[in-house]
């Protein structure tokens, strides 16, 4: 008998697939990422790159926003 919270799990988790992959097709993209971050050169991930038009990693994204709000 199959635990009712695994199933659960696992229907939440089939749906935030499809969410994520929903937005990814709605998103639109203004060209393609960089491989690499333009501030610190370290490697984009390849999830981020998907999203198009990425050319800093997460933390000099962070950094660069919080800059612009000052």
């Amino acid at each position: 008998m199959v635990c009712p919270f695994d199933r659960a799990q696992a229907l939440e988790q089939r749906q935030r697939d499809q969410a994520i992959a929903a937005a990814l097709a709605q998103a639109p993209s203004s060209g393609p990422s960089l491989s690499h971050c333009e501030d610190c050169g370290n490697e984009i991930p390849q999830a981020r790159r998907a999203l198009g038009g990425k050319t800093r990693c997460v933390p000099c994204q962070s950094t660069f926003e919080k800059g612009a709000q000052r």
